[in-house]
């Protein structure tokens, strides 16, 4: 993962941590895929999952944009997901 990647990731990463009561309990895992676009998966405890959906999934929106926007600067492309 280069180090553009890796910002996107943190990014990603602190606006969740942000909006939970447990942000050590946070995980923001990202990977690579082979075209070398970023995979970014966002995991909280269960009863935070509506936290970071938002209403009408406006806050899982915004932050994808706000990847979407990071990683478009440095020419690749990103998605992310809240984990199951």
């Amino acid at each position: 993962m280069t180090q553009a990647q890796e910002d996107v990731v943190g990014l990603v990463r602190t606006l969740v941590e942000q909006l939970v009561d447990t942000p050590e309990s946070v995980e923001v895992t990202g990977r690579e895929s082979d075209n070398g676009d970023l995979y970014v998966e966002i995991d909280v405890e269960e009863d935070e999952v509506g936290k970071v959906i938002g209403r009408q999934g406006r806050i899982i929106k915004s932050i994808r944009t706000l990847a979407r926007a990071a990683a478009s600067q440095d020419g690749f492309r990103v998605e992310v997901e809240l984990a199951e």
